[in-house]
Order: structure tokens, then sequence, then C-alpha cells
């Protein structure tokens, strides 16, 4: 009876044992199951947060760039009041001259032994110069035709040897031609052309000529004209126009 008892209890205890290893092991693998959840935790954490800190970089980094495009604003702001404060010290300054030279003309007219003599403009102020030149194209640009006619006539005779007369006499002919007054444009225009052959305004001041010997009746001479600039001076876009108008002057 002893002996069947015994092999019994080693079963038993063979089979305890083996249940606890089996314990332990189910243990260790909830144990690494862990760690590895808490792992991807960690790195999904540390993810996160270099997400949200580029984020936040990006976002300083647009503020940044906020910041500076309001300062170049600004400073596009400030300029714009700088050019328009010019513009119009330049329109006072054209003013003031064309009033002198009116009063002058009005006494020497009423009285010309006490008439007051012109004082020529320094012909070595080129800040003068440019500020004459900007001031009478200002007048021409705000359709002020008349007025820019006389500036621009006033800053010829006040600055011959400028680099801007060939095209002050090309724009004092458009003012007189806006103005209707075809034979002074027309007159205008030929200075130009005869005086500046060199100069870029030359073929548009063909194309003014054609069109005041248009206006003024001529037409088989605006025919010459219009074909002269266009063997003259065949790839401008002055030349280009006048093909257009060729036809309807004939």
């Amino acid at each position: 009876m002893m002996y069947r008892v015994l092999p019994l209890l080693a079963l038993l205890f063979a089979t305890s044992a083996q249940a606890g290893l089996f314990s332990d092991d189910d243990a260790r693998k909830q144990i690494q199951q862990l760690e590895e959840r808490v792992l991807k935790l960690e790195d999904a954490s540390k993810q996160q947060t270099k997400s949200m800190l580029d984020l936040q970089g990006q976002i300083e980094a647009l503020n940044t760039e906020i910041r500076r495009l309001r300062g170049q604003n600004e400073e596009l702001a400030h300029g714009l009041l700088n050019a328009e404060k010019r513009e119009k010290d330049f329109y006072i300054d054209l003013d003031t001259r064309l009033r002198r030279f009116e009063s002058v003309d009005e006494a020497a007219a009423n009285n010309a032994s006490s008439a007051a003599p012109v004082v020529p403009a320094d012909p070595n102020d080129v800040t003068a110069e440019n500020r004459a030149y900007e001031a009478a194209y200002g007048l021409y640009k705000g359709a002020s035709y008349a007025n820019a006619a006389k500036g621009f006539g006033g800053f010829i005779q006040n600055y011959p040897q400028s680099v801007h007369v060939p095209a002050a006499k090309f724009w004092l002919a458009q003012a007189l031609y806006s103005i209707r007054d075809y034979e002074g444009a027309l007159a205008a225009y030929r200075v130009l052309y005869k005086e500046h052959p060199d100069s870029a305004k030359v073929p548009d001041a063909l194309l003014g000529i054609a069109s005041c010997q248009t206006e003024l009746k001529q037409v088989p001479t605006a025919q010459k004209t219009l074909k002269l600039l266009i063997s003259k001076y065949p790839q401008s876009e002055a030349a280009a126009k006048a093909k257009k108008l060729l036809p309807a002057a004939k």
C-alpha cells in the first residue's frame, strides 16, 4: 500500500511544479508585453513632443515673417507718403516758377522799361534740373497739358544742355497736340526730329508729325511721313502703329 502512495505523491509534486513553471512563463510574457507597451507609449510621447516642438517652431517662424512683412509694409507706406510729398513739392515749385514768369511777362507788357529781368536757372544745378523736368512731366501725367507745355518750354530754355532735353521736346509736342495746337505740336516734333536724330523718341516724333499733318488736312504729306517712319525704323512700335494708320491716311 505504501509503495503505491509514493509514486502518486511524486506525480502530484511534478504536476504542481510544472504548473508553477507555466505560471512563471505566463507572468514573464505579460511583463514583457507590458514593457513593450510602455516603450511604445514612450516612443509615441516622444514623437508627439517632437511634433509639438516642430509646430511651435513653425508658428514662431510665421510670426517672425509676419513681423517682417509688417515692417516692409510700414516702410512702403512711408516711402509712398514721401513720394507723394515730393510730387506735391514739384507741382508747387513749377507753379511758383510759372507764376513768376507770367508776372514778369505781364510787367514787361505794361512797362518794358521797368520790367524785372528773368533770372536764368543754374545749368549746373542737377537737382533743380531734375525737379523741373519731373514737375513738368507730372503736370503732363495729370492731364494739365497747357501747364505741362509751359513747364517743358521753360525747362528747355533754362537747361539747354540737359540730357532730358530730347525727351522734354517730345513731351512738349505731345502736350501741344493734346490741347489741339497742331501747328505748334508739328513744329515741336520737327525740332526733335532734326536736332536729335539719335534720340529714342524720333520714331514717335515722326508718328506725331504724321498725326498733326492729318489733323491739318495734309493727308498726302502724312502718308509720306508714315512711309518714312516705316522704312527708317521698321522694328519700332511707332512703325507698327504707322502700318495700321497708313490705309486710313490714303
